[in-house]
C-alpha cells in the first residue's frame, strides 16, 4: 500500500524521490518538489502483472469561495482598491424641514459629505518547475509534466483564494467573511427549555426563528432596503447535514431545509435565500462556538477582486537546476466589505 500526504482536506499520493517537507495554511505537512529532486519515469514503470488505471488521482478538496462571495476581474497591478461613500443631509430634516410657504425668503439646501474606503492588494506567485530529463522521460509515458504541475499551481492558487476570502491574511492584518470584527455578532436564542443555543437541541421552528431574527436585523440595519434583504447563509457541515437530513416531524414530508427555504423572511419578500455549509464557519464565533452567516450576496455590498487574474507570466530555463521555471503570478485584493450592515454573525449554533 502506497503512503499519502495531504493538502489541507485533499489527498496527493507521494512518489519516489521526493525530498523536503512543505507546510500549506492548515499546517498538515506535504511531500514537496525540491529542485527536480523526483524520479517522475519511475512512478510510470509498468511490471509485467500490473494494470494501470489512466487516471492520475489529484487532491480531494473543497472549493467555494466563487460560490459564496461576487468575483470582480479587471483593474492590472495596483497597490489598492478603493470606494468612495457618499451621505446626505438636509437642513431641518427630509419631513417637516422641506415643507415651503407661500413668500419664504429661503429653502433647505442638500448637503453630501464624501468618504474614501481603502482596501489593500497582493501579489500572488509561485514558480513551476520542470525538470529537463523527466520531461523528456514523461513524453514516453505520453503524460505531460507541464500540465500536472499546472493542475498544482491553480489549486494552490485556489487554496490561497478561499483563505483570502474567508478569513483573510492573518499575517497581513486582513480578515475575510467569517471573520470581520466590524460585522455585528450575536448569540442564537435558547431553546423552549433554555438549555442550549444548539441547532441539534433545538426544533425546526425554533431554527427558523434565528434565522428570521438574523436576516430582520440586517435589514433593520440596512433601513429596509429591499434590495440589501439577505439572500445567503452559510453555516458549518454538520448543521447543514442535521437541517438536510433530518423531517420535519415523523409525520411531514419536508426536510427542515426545505422548511426553512420556504418560510423565511427573505422569501416572503421577494429575495430566494441560499443556505449552504463552509468548513470556515466551524468554530468561528465567539468562544470557539459554531457561526452562522447572513448576509446579502450583491457585489454592491462585498466583492472580492482579481485584479489581474493568475497569469504565467514568464519561462525561462534554469541551467543550474536542469529545468525550466515558470512563473505564476495574480494581483487580489482583500475581502472588500463596503456595508457592515449587510452582514450579521450568530454564534453557538
Amino acid at each position: 500500500m502506497k503512503n499519502y500526504g495531504t493538502i489541507n482536506a485533499g489527498v496527493i499520493g507521494r512518489s519516489g524521490g521526493i525530498s523536503s517537507v512543505a507546510r500549506f495554511n492548515d499546517g498538515k505537512s506535504i511531500r514537496s518538489f525540491k529542485d527536480g529532486a523526483i524520479a517522475t519515469g519511475a512512478t510510470f514503470l509498468v511490471s509485467e502483472l500490473e494494470k494501470r488505471e489512466p487516471q492520475i488521482k489529484q487532491p480531494l478538496t473543497s472549493i467555494t469561495y466563487t460560490r459564496d462571495v461576487p468575483i470582480k476581474v479587471g483593474g492590472g497591478w495596483v497597490e489598492y482598491v478603493s470606494a468612495m461613500n457618499i451621505d446626505f443631509g438636509v437642513t431641518g430634516g427630509s419631513g417637516n424641514g422641506t415643507v415651503s410657504a407661500p413668500g419664504a425668503n429661503g429653502s433647505p439646501i442638500v448637503q453630501m459629505n464624501l468618504e474614501k474606503d481603502m482596501f489593500g492588494a497582493h501579489v500572488f506567485s509561485t514558480i513551476l518547475r520542470v525538470p529537463f530529463v523527466d520531461m523528456q522521460r514523461m513524453q514516453v509515458t505520453g503524460k505531460s509534466l507541464d500540465a500536472l504541475l499546472t493542475d498544482g499551481v491553480r489549486l494552490t492558487y485556489d487554496k490561497h483564494m478561499d483563505e483570502n476570502a474567508y478569513l483573510g491574511l492573518s499575517e497581513y492584518g486582513t480578515t475575510g467573511l467569517a471573520n470581520n470584527a466590524n460585522v455585528t455578532a450575536a448569540n442564537a436564542d435558547m431553546n423552549a427549555g433554555g438549555t442550549s443555543r444548539k441547532w441539534s437541541d433545538k426544533t425546526p421552528d425554533e431554527i427558523l426563528n434565528d434565522i428570521n431574527q438574523a436576516i430582520t436585523a440586517v435589514w433593520t440595519a440596512c433601513g429596509y432596503d429591499r434590495a440589501a434583504i439577505p439572500n445567503h447563509i452559510l453555516i458549518p457541515y454538520e448543521q447543514y447535514t442535521q437541517i438536510a437530513t433530518s423531517k420535519v416531524s415523523q409525520y411531514a414530508d419536508k426536510t427542515i431545509l426545505e422548511f426553512l427555504l420556504d418560510n423565511n423572511i427573505s422569501k416572503l419578500n421577494g429575495q430566494a435565500l441560499l443556505i449552504e455549509a463552509a468548513v470556515q464557519c466551524k468554530g468561528a464565533g465567539a468562544g470557539s462556538t459554531d457561526r452562522m452567516i447572513v448576509y446579502c450576496h450583491n457585489e454592491k455590498y462585498l466583492a472580492l477582486e482579481e485584479l489581474v487574474p493568475l497569469t504565467r507570466t514568464m519561462t525561462q530555463p534554469n541551467i543550474e537546476a536542469l529545468a525550466y521555471d515558470s512563473v505564476y503570478m495574480a494581483n487580489i485584493s482583500e475581502l472588500e466589505i463596503f456595508y457592515n450592515q449587510t452582514i450579521r454573525y450568530v454564534d453557538g449554533i
